[in-house]
Formats: structure tokens, C-alpha cells, sequence
């Protein structure tokens, strides 16, 4: 028992499971957007436990498909596929065991009683983005934009869970995080672009260099910003929502003060500490605003 639960923790830090507090947030406020109000507690479940196993699914094929790049990279040889800490085999199972939690928690989230609700039939298309992402940095350096995309999924598969329709809002809200994760992944990507110059691998950085991926990575964030302005505009959200989108784009600005062409140092605070705060911070001003400004519907 606490050799299993020393694998787990092994398998929990090789995907980074607290970092799913980066898209998390997003996926409850496209629930709340969606309700008008407060989901039910059944709902809320269902979607933590959807975002878990996505997550968890996309992470852990990520490090087993880049497991012999990670081997390479001395940033990342100590992970834990490279060092053999775990085998193969345990991570597929443990991909196979969070695609079908996704299944299931996709399923319970029915409002409609469906045979087969609009959430397992939308399923397909989270599989092949979540999949297909960690193979595009060896192709293209719009992997950001496939890794953004696989994250604003969330919100759009939350509000589907709890309306049964895809419509616009829930599209906005996905192009938010959208822009939002592919600017901090730009960012992100900057630590390895000698490696990844070196290994032919493709990203922003390696292939326009720093300079040019700082000031696009700027421009995602600012395209992150109107967005949430349209959010606020088409779905009437009011005085919290506001104080939380400028605290937003103050967050932001912040982010990117921390990291320079010359200077990427403080590159970890930048990606991990600021986007944590940003995506729950957005999500409690939010919901202070339908709480406090809408009203909560049950």
C-alpha cells in the first residue's frame, strides 16, 4: 500500500497535478455563465472530476510521448519516464484510467436525459486535441496555439455539460483561454530555445527567436483581454466582473515585466505564480458578481 501510494505521488508530480488550477477556474466559470447562477453540487463534481481525468490523460501522454526528448533535455532528464522511475506500461494506465473517468464524468453531465449526451459525442474531438498536441512541436510552431486550445476546451465542454447546447459565449470563453495559455506557454517555451534549436524542435522561440516571442506572447495577452471585455459585454456581467478583468490585465502586465530577452530568471514566477492567481482570481470575481450583482439562480 505505501509503495502504490509512492508511485502515485511519483505519477502526480510528473504531471504537475496542481497545475490543473490554471484551467480549472475557466471550466467553473463556463458552469456558472452557462447556469445563470450556482450549478448544482452533482454538477460541480461531475466537471472537476472531467477536468481531472483530461488533464491528467493529456499530461501523462505528453511525458510518454516526449519521454526520449526529455531524456535529452537537461532541464527535463530527471522526470520521471527518463530516471525509470516509472515504466511505461504504469503510465498507460494510468492515461487509460483518466480517459475513462472523462468518459464517465462526461456522460453524468446530461441535463437532457440524452441516449448519448452532446458531452461523450464532443468527447472525440477532446481526445484527438489532447493527443495530437504533444506530437506538433515536432512539426509546427503553432503548438502553443494547440495547447491553448486543448485547455479552452474546458469551459466549452462545462457549459455544454450543463445547458446541452454549444453556443457563442461558451466559444469566447475557449478563445479566452485560448490566448491566455498559448502567451504563457510562448513564454514558457523561451527556457529551452538553445535545446530546441539544437533538436530541431519547433516553437515560437526556437524558430523567431526571444525577442519576437516576448512581443507575441504580449500580443496573445492583449488579445486575452478583449476577449474578457466582450465576455462581460454579451453576457451583462456587471461591477465584480470588471474589477476582476482589470486585475486581470494588471496580472498581465506584471507577467510579462518579469522576463526579458536578456533576463529570464524570474521566468518560473511569470509562468506558474501569476497565471494560478489570474484564472482563480477571475473566476471568484465572477462569481462574486453573479452572487452579489445577478443574483443566483438554482
Amino acid at each position: 500500500m505505501h509503495m502504490a501510494l509512492a508511485r502515485i505521488r511519483i505519477f502526480a508530480e510528473m504531471i504537475k497535478f496542481e497545475h490543473t488550477v490554471f484551467a480549472l477556474p475557466f471550466a467553473y466559470l463556463g458552469a456558472f455563465l452557462a447556469k445563470h447562477g450556482v450549478p448544482s453540487g452533482r454538477q460541480i463534481l461531475w466537471i472537476t472530476l472531467a477536468m481531472v481525468g483530461a488533464r491528467t490523460a493529456a499530461m501523462a501522454l505528453n511525458r510518454l510521448i516526449d519521454r526520449h526528448i526529455d531524456a535529452r533535455n537537461p532541464r527535463t532528464a530527471a522526470r520521471a519516464i527518463p530516471k525509470g522511475l516509472l515504466s511505461e506500461a504504469e503510465v498507460l494506465f494510468y492515461i487509460a484510467a483518466s480517459w475513462a473517468l472523462l468518459l464517465v464524468a462526461a456522460w453524468q453531465l446530461n441535463p437532457l436525459n440524452l441516449a448519448i449526451p452532446l458531452t461523450v459525442k464532443l468527447m472525440p474531438i477532446a481526445v484527438i486535441v489532447l493527443t495530437v498536441y504533444s506530437y506538433t512541436k515536432r512539426f509546427t510552431w503553432m503548438c502553443h496555439f494547440v495547447l491553448g486550445l486543448s485547455l479552452g476546451l474546458a469551459p466549452v465542454g462545462s457549459w455544454v455539460g450543463i445547458t446541452g447546447k454549444l453556443e457563442f459565449p461558451s466559444i469566447l470563453i475557449g478563445l479566452t483561454v485560448l490566448t491566455w495559455v498559448a502567451g504563457f506557454d510562448v513564454i514558457y517555451a523561451c527556457q529551452d530555445y538553445d535545446f530546441d534549436r539544437r533538436e530541431g524542435i519547433y516553437s515560437i522561440p526556437a524558430v523567431f527567436g526571444i525577442k519576437t516571442a516576448l512581443v507575441s506572447s504580449a500580443l496573445l495577452h492583449v488579445i486575452t483581454f478583449i476577449f474578457l471585455v466582450w465576455i462581460g459585454i454579451i453576457t451583462g456581467l456587471g461591477y465584480f466582473y470588471w474589477l476582476g478583468v482589470i486585475a486581470a490585465a494588471g496580472i498581465l502586465i506584471y507577467e510579462h515585466s518579469l522576463v526579458t530577452p536578456t533576463d529570464l530568471s524570474r521566468l518560473d514566477a511569470a509562468f506558474f505564480s501569476m497565471n494560478g492567481i489570474l484564472s482563480v482570481m477571475l473566476f471568484i470575481f465572477t462569481f462574486a458578481d453573479i452572487l452579489f450583482g445577478r443574483g443566483i439562480s438554482l
